[in-house]
């Protein structure tokens, strides 16, 4: 089997005797820029292979680097707080879901691959359109429906987009296909860069995923098969629905890893390895274990499938800031001030965010004819509402 330069370097590396048993970690001096770097060692749970070797078990990253993981989480937490403020004073109706516990998900992913690797996931995407180069004004005015939103205001919490982001899609395993007609696109251009198609627990027993697996492995293409696992699907717990809880098992011709998702370094590991796989030998699939704080959508209470007891024992013991933060203070990458300060920084630009949102007007009704078809391409007329209501594009002769 073909292994790139970068795949065999992410592999599979021992980690140092006689240090703690979550991570060690050591500081060096870069030697390109003469940054000082930080050296974080995983445990032994951190990562789990199916037909495949786990990747290195440390990561270096400067300081710097390091320090933007820690910034990046925190603002996408206010973002979604601010979201589930506005939600609950009626400023966002509809649907809404929130990836607030989360966050080194999409923190992670983004870490570790380019600007020209794609991503498509399911509904919960707030903060991948963030990390994909939306602006926090533009995904809360489109939560709230504004004109100047990431959708102009038309797409709501489940449709946003950004540059080589496909969404946000509101049909329960959908994307996958679609990610994997991206990475096809991808290889059939020649391109070396892949696709990430996201999907959640509930949607892994979905029909399509598995059609998905076949038609990428049958041609190798360029696609990484994220499952997030939550443990629940809308209000159904894993084993409940699915005989096979091994998600990164599950596409059987095609290996498999799976990461702790509550760790945003792990992610950004587990990702750029299988990316560096992916480019040069065809799919894999990543099973990332997270966990939820608030329910399946704002409409959810989330209490009534699991206990208070248990998101609480997942917030103190399993919270990815504040196990991130840990490993900063512990490595010296950061100060309690340094960490403090980016925190105060990112309520201050949610804060401002939001309240530019909030004064951003709603479309004006005549544009919701406006981009159901590319221009040119109209149908003479599109009935509205009811049969009485039509619009006419007027450029069609």
């Amino acid at each position: 089997m073909l292994r790139s330069a970068a795949f065999s370097a992410l592999r599979q590396t021992k980690a140092m005797p006689g240090k703690g048993p979550l991570f060690q970690a050591a500081r060096a001096m870069a030697s390109a820029a003469g940054e000082e770097t930080v050296t974080f060692e995983f445990c032994d749970k951190t990562f789990e292979g199916y037909n495949i070797d786990i990747p290195s078990r440390s990561v270096t990253l400067t300081k710097t680097e390091a320090i933007g993981l820690y910034r990046d989480m925190q603002t996408v937490r206010r973002l979604e707080m601010a979201a589930d403020s506005s939600y609950k004073h009626k400023l966002i109706r509809g649907f809404c879901h929130l990836c607030t516990g989360q966050e080194a998900v999409p923190i992670g992913i983004e870490s570790a691959i380019t600007k020209e690797d794609a991503i498509i996931t399911a509904y919960r995407c707030h903060g991948f359109t963030y990390m994909r180069g939306a602006s926090p004004v533009g995904i809360l005015a489109e939560l709230m429906g504004r004109k100047d939103g990431v959708s102009k205001g038309k797409g709501g919490s489940m449709h946003m987009y950004a540059p080589n982001f496909y969404g946000g899609n509101g049909i329960v395993g959908a994307q996958v296909p679609l990610g994997a007609g991206i990475a096809f696109a991808q290889k059939y251009k020649g391109e070396k860069t892949c696709t990430l198609a996201l999907y959640g627990d509930g949607a892994a027993n979905q029909g399509q995923v598995f059609e998905s697996y076949n038609m990428a492995k049958l041609w190798d293409l360029p696609v990484i098969f994220a499952c997030e696992n939550n443990k629940y699907g809308m209000g159904t717990a894993a084993g409940r629905a699915a005989a096979n809880t091994d998600y990164y098992t599950r596409g059987q011709y095609i290996p498999g890893i799976r990461v702790n998702g509550m760790d945003v370094l792990a992610v950004r590991q587990a990702v750029a390895y299988a990316r560096a796989y992916a480019v040069e030998n065809g799919p894999m699939v990543l099973e990332m274990k997270t966990y939820r704080y608030g329910g399946h959508s704002m409409s959810d209470p989330g209490t009534t499938y699991r206990t208070r007891e248990e998101i609480q024992h997942m917030r103190s013991t399993s919270d990815p800031i504040t196990g991130y933060k840990h490993r900063l203070l512990e490595t010296g990458a950061a100060t309690e001030e340094d960490l403090k300060a980016i925190d105060k920084q990112a309520k201050k630009e949610i804060d401002e965010a939001l309240a530019q949102a909030k004064a951003i007007p709603e479309p004006n009704g005549s544009e919701l004819w406006d981009h159901i078809y590319v221009k040119g391409a109209e149908v003479p007329y599109l009935r509205g509402r009811v049969p009485e209501e039509v619009h006419y594009y007027s450029n069609i002769a």
